[in-house]
């Protein structure tokens, strides 16, 4: 199959919608059109949060995690928290990729220790019946948020919203929270592929809805989290995961406006797991990055998917150190980002597209990383992808 464009011919002009400031810092959009950087952009999944006390404070005002997710000022202000710490390339908004079924009826709620639940878990034809894609008006406050982050940056770096995978949102939404073995979703998925494909086809429609307004509402990029796509088996991810996801990268807007002329948005996919069908997702999916968990080799997966020069031809890389490598010491932390720098290669450098490499972790920061640890990352990134851009 040959792979969908997926990027304009020029590096985007910085936004000139009227609501923001012009963007300062736009090495990570121009990383995720694989243009040429002086160094490679850094942000970390899940950046905004346990890890940070400014974070734990600000949730205790906020009495509750959702709490601190429905209030736009509070969202904004942990969105930013990271930022003042760190010189990292991107923002992400700070919410959470259950707030989706939360708005279609499931009652959500978050449990100190325990994680998400769903007080009416989707088990039966009944209640897949019941399910339709949710007013947007529920999920204001992340539009607000978004607009308001948007201003509060004041165009220091760009701001990435997302949303979990229409296949990640089923796992919780059939579990009805976080699973071991993923029993009742798989149980539906094989016993009952009818009722699956018609909740993951909600699912996908609602995400790409969702994803739409949070770009009209000022996100500069977009990701889709397919946290659980690896826990599905050859043939299954296939018909599960990457085709809904196919289903929300074909809706979403191509730019703030709507129009062949405005601001590009850049489209980002990341499945955990996902290392083996990598080059299936590049063919696939019309998305411009594709994201990395530790256990994919960069050297591979560059010369799968990353290298291609012609239009559309190639996909940017992100990722992929590992979180739990963060509790090594420094010197180590140093070690490892050289590691995968080497790994990756000299990026592409020059007019054109190319090679690219967006620094991340390969899955979310844990809430016991030490602080100082993320600064080393951080400084060691910076170093590191310097030197090999000036080989």
């Amino acid at each position: 199959m040959t792979a969908p464009a997926s990027s304009p011919a020029h590096s985007p002009a910085p936004t000139a919608d009227a609501r923001f400031a012009p963007l300062a810092n736009d090495r990570f959009l121009r990383a995720c059109w694989r243009q040429a950087t002086d160094r490679s952009p850094i942000w970390l999944m899940r950046q905004a949060g346990r890890y940070l006390p400014e974070y734990v404070a600000t949730r205790a005002r906020a009495g509750s995690f959702m709490g601190l997710a429905t209030q736009p000022d509070l969202a904004c202000e942990v969105t930013l928290q990271p930022l003042a710490r760190y010189p990292l390339d991107a923002a992400i908004l700070f919410s959470d990729i259950l707030t989706v079924p939360d708005a279609m009826g499931l009652g959500l709620s978050f449990t100190q220790g325990e994680g998400p639940r769903f007080a009416q878990p989707v088990r039966d034809e009944a209640a897949v019946a019941a399910l339709q894609v949710p007013d947007l008006e529920r999920l204001r406050y992340v539009f607000d948020a978004v607009t308001l982050i948007r201003r509060e940056l004041a165009g220091r770096v760009p701001l990435i919203g997302f949303a979990g995978s229409p296949w990640t949102l089923a796992c919780y939404m059939v579990e009805g929270s976080g699973s071991d073995d993923y029993r009742q979703v798989k149980s539906m998925l094989y016993g009952r592929p009818d009722l699956m494909h018609r909740m993951l086809a909600i699912n996908a429609d609602a995400v790409a809805a969702y994803l739409n307004a949070q770009i009209d509402a000022g996100a500069q990029a977009v990701m889709v989290f397919d946290s659980w796509g690896g826990v599905l088996a050859d043939g299954a991810f296939q018909s599960f995961s990457l085709a809904y996801t196919q289903r929300v990268l074909m809706q979403l807007k191509r730019t703030h406006d709507g129009t062949p002329q405005g601001t590009p948005v850049p489209r980002i996919v990341f499945t955990k797991g996902g290392g083996a069908w990598l080059s299936q997702m590049a063919q696939q999916l019309d998305c411009q990055v594709l994201g990395l968990d530790w256990t994919v080799n960069l050297q591979h997966a560059r010369a799968s998917v990353g290298e291609n020069t012609s239009p559309g031809g190639g996909r940017a890389l992100q990722g992929n150190f590992d979180p739990a490598a963060l509790f090594a010491p420094p010197a180590a932390i140093d070690a490892e980002v050289q590691r995968l720098v080497s790994q990756f290669g000299r990026p592409h450098q020059g007019p054109g597209a190319g090679a690219s490499h967006i620094f991340n972790l390969g899955h979310g920061i844990s809430q016991f990383t030490p602080r100082e640890h993320v600064s080393a990352l951080v400084e060691s990134v910076a170093r590191h992808s310097s030197a090999i851009r000036a080989t």
